[in-house]
Protein backbone atom coordinates (compact mmCIF):
# COMPACT_ATOMS: atom_id res chain seq x y z
CA UNK A 1 0.00 0.00 0.00
CA UNK A 2 1.79 3.19 -0.89
CA UNK A 3 0.58 6.21 1.59
CA UNK A 4 1.69 9.60 0.40
CA UNK A 5 3.89 11.46 2.84
CA UNK A 6 1.76 14.79 2.79
CA UNK A 7 -1.64 12.71 3.65
CA UNK A 8 -3.13 13.80 7.17
CA UNK A 9 -2.40 12.01 9.82
CA UNK A 10 -5.35 10.88 11.28
CA UNK A 11 -6.24 9.28 7.19
CA UNK A 12 -2.65 7.76 7.11
CA UNK A 13 -3.46 6.32 10.78
CA UNK A 14 -6.61 4.70 9.22
CA UNK A 15 -5.22 3.58 6.23
CA UNK A 16 -1.89 1.87 7.84
CA UNK A 17 -4.45 0.52 10.05
CA UNK A 18 -6.64 -1.04 7.97
CA UNK A 19 -3.45 -2.41 5.67
CA UNK A 20 -2.24 -4.29 8.64
CA UNK A 21 -5.51 -5.63 9.52
CA UNK A 22 -5.52 -7.15 6.01
CA UNK A 23 -1.84 -8.92 6.56
CA UNK A 24 0.37 -6.38 5.81
CA UNK A 25 2.94 -6.63 8.18
CA UNK A 26 4.77 -3.95 6.77
CA UNK A 27 2.17 -1.17 7.89
CA UNK A 28 2.44 -1.84 11.08
CA UNK A 29 6.28 -0.68 10.88
CA UNK A 30 5.27 2.21 9.04
CA UNK A 31 2.52 2.79 11.57
CA UNK A 32 4.65 3.11 14.77
CA UNK A 33 6.41 6.27 13.43
CA UNK A 34 3.55 8.22 12.95
CA UNK A 35 1.45 7.38 16.16
CA UNK A 36 4.60 7.71 18.63
CA UNK A 37 4.03 10.74 20.14
CA UNK A 38 0.26 10.24 20.96
CA UNK A 39 1.61 6.88 22.56
CA UNK A 40 3.92 8.72 24.24
CA UNK A 41 1.53 11.17 25.45
CA UNK A 42 -0.79 8.05 26.49
CA UNK A 43 1.74 6.58 28.48
CA UNK A 44 2.31 9.75 30.64
CA UNK A 45 -1.37 9.82 31.11
CA UNK A 46 -0.81 6.53 32.35
CA UNK A 47 2.30 6.79 34.29
CA UNK A 48 0.98 9.82 35.92
CA UNK A 49 -1.81 8.28 38.08
CA UNK A 50 1.06 5.63 38.99
CA UNK A 51 3.04 5.68 42.52
CA UNK A 52 6.02 7.94 42.57
CA UNK A 53 9.31 5.58 41.80
CA UNK A 54 7.74 3.38 39.53
CA UNK A 55 9.80 0.72 38.52
CA UNK A 56 8.20 1.21 35.28
CA UNK A 57 9.16 3.97 33.03
CA UNK A 58 6.73 5.72 30.00
CA UNK A 59 9.13 4.10 27.53
CA UNK A 60 9.17 0.98 29.17
CA UNK A 61 5.00 1.17 28.93
CA UNK A 62 4.70 2.07 25.44
CA UNK A 63 7.35 -0.71 24.64
CA UNK A 64 4.82 -3.29 26.78
CA UNK A 65 1.79 -2.23 25.46
CA UNK A 66 3.53 -2.60 21.99
CA UNK A 67 4.31 -6.13 22.05
CA UNK A 68 1.00 -6.96 23.15
CA UNK A 69 -0.81 -4.96 20.44
CA UNK A 70 1.41 -6.69 18.08
CA UNK A 71 -0.07 -9.99 19.33
CA UNK A 72 -3.42 -8.74 18.73
CA UNK A 73 -4.42 -10.04 15.53
CA UNK A 74 -8.05 -10.29 15.29
CA UNK A 75 -8.86 -6.61 15.47
CA UNK A 76 -10.46 -5.03 12.51
CA UNK A 77 -9.34 -1.72 13.23
CA UNK A 78 -12.06 1.41 11.95
CA UNK A 79 -10.12 4.53 12.76
CA UNK A 80 -7.12 6.47 14.52
CA UNK A 81 -9.48 6.33 17.84
CA UNK A 82 -10.28 3.27 17.71
CA UNK A 83 -6.39 2.54 17.84
CA UNK A 84 -5.56 4.93 20.42
CA UNK A 85 -8.25 3.37 22.51
CA UNK A 86 -7.20 -0.26 22.04
CA UNK A 87 -3.49 1.04 22.77
CA UNK A 88 -4.74 2.90 26.07
CA UNK A 89 -6.34 0.02 27.38
CA UNK A 90 -3.33 -2.36 26.44
CA UNK A 91 -1.36 0.59 28.96
CA UNK A 92 -3.56 -0.10 31.54
CA UNK A 93 -4.06 -3.50 31.35
CA UNK A 94 0.07 -3.71 31.62
CA UNK A 95 0.31 -1.46 34.79
CA UNK A 96 -2.71 -3.54 36.33
CA UNK A 97 -0.84 -6.51 35.86
CA UNK A 98 2.58 -4.93 36.73
CA UNK A 99 0.64 -3.44 40.27
CA UNK A 100 -0.88 -7.24 40.79
CA UNK A 101 3.06 -8.81 40.61
CA UNK A 102 4.29 -6.55 42.49
CA UNK A 103 1.37 -7.95 45.23
CA UNK A 104 -0.24 -5.14 46.01
CA UNK A 105 -3.51 -6.61 47.20
CA UNK A 106 -2.16 -9.76 48.95
CA UNK A 107 1.09 -8.18 50.68
CA UNK A 108 0.39 -4.67 51.25
CA UNK A 109 3.62 -4.13 48.35
CA UNK A 110 5.22 -0.79 48.47
CA UNK A 111 3.16 -0.04 51.76
CA UNK A 112 5.53 2.14 54.42
CA UNK A 113 5.18 0.79 57.50
CA UNK A 114 3.48 3.02 60.39
CA UNK A 115 2.86 2.58 64.19
CA UNK A 116 -0.82 1.88 64.69
CA UNK A 117 -1.45 5.30 66.26
CA UNK A 118 -0.36 7.18 62.13
CA UNK A 119 -1.97 4.01 60.35
CA UNK A 120 -5.59 6.20 60.04
CA UNK A 121 -3.69 9.65 58.73
CA UNK A 122 -1.91 7.52 55.95
CA UNK A 123 -3.61 7.29 52.56
CA UNK A 124 -3.60 4.39 50.25
CA UNK A 125 -0.98 3.55 48.03
CA UNK A 126 -1.24 4.59 44.35
CA UNK A 127 -0.74 1.37 43.29
CA UNK A 128 -3.24 -0.48 45.48
CA UNK A 129 -6.02 2.04 44.14
CA UNK A 130 -5.41 1.35 40.41
CA UNK A 131 -5.90 -2.05 41.32
CA UNK A 132 -8.80 -1.37 43.24
CA UNK A 133 -10.14 0.84 39.69
CA UNK A 134 -9.29 -1.92 37.71
CA UNK A 135 -11.43 -4.39 39.70
CA UNK A 136 -14.07 -1.79 40.12
CA UNK A 137 -13.74 -1.26 35.83
CA UNK A 138 -14.11 -5.24 35.64
CA UNK A 139 -17.31 -4.96 37.59
CA UNK A 140 -19.05 -2.53 35.69
CA UNK A 141 -17.76 -4.34 32.31
CA UNK A 142 -20.02 -7.20 33.45
CA UNK A 143 -23.35 -5.28 34.11
CA UNK A 144 -22.40 -2.20 31.11
CA UNK A 145 -19.78 -2.78 28.68
CA UNK A 146 -20.48 0.37 27.20
CA UNK A 147 -20.04 2.74 30.76
CA UNK A 148 -16.83 0.84 31.48
CA UNK A 149 -15.32 1.26 27.78
CA UNK A 150 -16.08 5.20 27.88
CA UNK A 151 -14.37 5.42 31.45
CA UNK A 152 -11.48 3.63 29.58
CA UNK A 153 -11.36 6.18 26.50
CA UNK A 154 -11.94 9.23 28.35
CA UNK A 155 -10.27 8.30 31.71
CA UNK A 156 -7.44 6.43 30.24
CA UNK A 157 -6.97 6.92 26.36
CA UNK A 158 -7.77 11.16 26.93
CA UNK A 159 -10.36 10.91 24.11
CA UNK A 160 -12.28 13.52 23.81
CA UNK A 161 -16.25 12.89 24.11
CA UNK A 162 -16.60 13.05 20.35
CA UNK A 163 -13.44 10.96 19.70
CA UNK A 164 -15.32 8.52 22.20
CA UNK A 165 -18.92 8.77 20.34
CA UNK A 166 -16.89 8.00 17.26
CA UNK A 167 -15.37 4.92 18.39
CA UNK A 168 -18.03 3.39 20.36
CA UNK A 169 -20.56 4.73 17.76
CA UNK A 170 -23.23 6.37 20.08
CA UNK A 171 -23.51 10.21 20.19
CA UNK A 172 -22.03 12.65 22.39
CA UNK A 173 -24.90 13.14 24.60
CA UNK A 174 -24.89 9.86 25.49
CA UNK A 175 -21.17 9.25 26.05
CA UNK A 176 -21.30 12.07 28.26
CA UNK A 177 -24.22 10.48 30.09
CA UNK A 178 -22.76 7.13 30.61
CA UNK A 179 -19.04 9.42 31.95
CA UNK A 180 -21.26 10.97 34.90
CA UNK A 181 -23.38 7.25 35.78
CA UNK A 182 -19.88 5.79 35.07
CA UNK A 183 -17.89 7.64 37.67
CA UNK A 184 -20.47 8.03 40.34
CA UNK A 185 -20.96 3.89 39.85
CA UNK A 186 -16.99 3.45 40.24
CA UNK A 187 -17.02 6.28 43.22
CA UNK A 188 -19.31 4.48 45.13
CA UNK A 189 -18.39 0.62 44.16
CA UNK A 190 -14.47 1.92 45.27
CA UNK A 191 -15.90 3.28 48.49
CA UNK A 192 -18.27 0.26 49.84
CA UNK A 193 -14.87 -1.90 48.92
CA UNK A 194 -12.22 0.18 51.01
CA UNK A 195 -15.33 0.18 53.79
Amino acid sequence: MEIAAGEPSTRRVTRLLSAWAAGDESALERLVPVVHRELRRLARLHMRRERAGHTLQTTGLINEAYLRLVDVRRIQWRDRAHFFAMSSRLMRRVLVDHARARGYLKRGGGVRRVSLDEAPDIAVERGRDFVALDEALAALERIDPRKSRVVEMRFFGGLSVEETAGVLKVSADTVMRDWRLAKAWLLREMTTKSD
